[in-house]
């Protein structure tokens, strides 16, 4: 399983391009992969014949891991006996970490570094698992089929999930869909979530807005939302509050030198979180062309590992579906996650008079392993701050 990004631990065999004695070439699609992140075709190291496919259309292996044998192309076999088949060419895997060690014995027979590696992840003692191989070979299809068949200690209560009622509508999970689910899972099982809320008094931002709009779509032919306002914002109160942006790891927290913002986006059964990079960097017009570039290419499914990995941060424009408070699950790897909501316009005093603003909720989700209450609430008043100090004389 190739790693499609650096955050990237695993991948979901989306669908098989070639099937067994089929032929390959070099570089050629022959598997298309589905992360939580992003899918793409991956292309065959060599050129050959596809010779077994281990690894089955909807399963989830860890980066690294076998997933098919392909007999290289003009490829020398070892002597063996004629009933028995050559030894593969090419397990599609990544080589040993080392570079050095090309393979070990089990039972007298000799042992990848790459089986070895899928048998410690599975567990495995290689020198109890009968090789089909060439002369006895332990192949990486051996230790799957070992994991697949060791005992399994019976739970203390097996509750059978619910099933559909009939006449209900079953909808398969994708890929996306199924890795998704597991990513979120993994946050909340991680990460122990706090949330907070300010209001914001957007009027004047608003009347900014509004004041650009139309210059704005006529330059560069888009409409300019709240959206890279809020982000720039959200930029300038992590400079300011820099634990903010900063990711939980077993030795220390990692305090990043950039601010990655990524943008919450939904797509046609999916979300994905395209990342504006450097945003600290970037102007509101800056921001608001990247962002909107971004938004388009994941609503057209043409976004690119580069794309969706290396944030730090991540906002969510939940108030464009007219919600008016919501509590997001963090990003994995990221202290936190801050949401605009709706814009209302409602009764507030001012100075002991009561006045129609437009208000607006900002919501945090933090990882309350990196940043405690005080440090957050104190980023959410910097942050209100900003966004109420905007106005018709500011400059994009």
């Amino acid at each position: 399983m190739p790693q499609l990004g650096e955050t990237v631990t695993e991948g979901t065999v989306a669908r098989w391009l070639k099937q067994p004695g089929e032929s390959v070439e070099k570089y050629e699609a022959f598997v298309e992969i589905s992360t939580d992140k992003v899918s793409a075709d991956v292309p065959s190291p060599v050129a050959g014949t596809i010779r077994e496919l281990i690894v089955a259309e909807g399963a989830t292996v860890p980066t690294g891991a076998p997933i098919a044998v392909i007999d290289e192309a003009g490829a020398v076999a070892a002597a063996a006996p004629a009933d028995q088949p050559p030894a593969p060419a090419s397990v599609v895997s990544p080589p040993a970490s080392n570079g050095r060690n090309n393979g070990a014995t089990a039972g007298g027979a000799r042992v990848s570094p790459a089986v070895r590696r899928l048998a410690r992840e599975h567990a495995i003692d290689v020198a109890t698992v009968s090789g089909t191989g060439t002369h006895g070979r332990v192949t990486a299809a051996d230790i799957v089929a070992a994991a697949t068949s060791a005992p399994v200690a019976p739970a203390a209560v097996r509750v059978a999930p619910p099933s559909a009622p009939p006449g209900d509508e079953l909808i398969p999970l994708t890929p996306a869909r199924r890795l998704i689910a597991r990513r979120m899972v993994e946050s909340k099982q991680t990460a122990p979530h706090a949330w907070t809320m300010v209001e914001v008094d957007v009027t004047n931002l608003w009347a900014w807005r509004m004041a650009e709009k139309d210059a704005f779509e006529r330059e560069h032919g888009m409409n300019l939302t709240l959206l890279p306002f809020f982000m720039f914002a959200v930029a300038e109160s992590l400079r300011a509050f820099p634990l903010m942006n900063a990711s939980f790891h077993e030795n220390g927290i990692a305090v990043h030198k950039n601010v990655n913002l990524g943008i919450a986006t939904a797509t046609e059964g999916s979300l994905v979180v395209p990342v504006v990079r450097n945003a600290e960097e970037r102007s509101i017009r800056g921001i608001a062309l990247a962002a909107a570039a971004l938004i388009e290419r994941a609503r057209r499914g043409k976004l690119d590992v580069d794309d969706l990995s290396g944030g730090t941060f991540t906002v969510n424009n939940n108030g464009a579906a007219g919600s008016i408070l919501s509590a997001p699950i963090l990003v994995p790897g990221q202290a936190g996650i801050a949401t605009m909501e709706a814009v209302v316009k409602r009764p507030v005093v001012r100075n002991d008079a009561i006045a129609i603003r437009s208000m607006m909720n900002v919501c945090l989700s933090l990882d309350h392993r990196v940043v405690d209450g005080a440090l957050a609430s104190g980023f959410l008043a910097d942050l209100k701050k900003r966004l109420e100090a905007m106005g018709p004389s500011g400059a994009l």
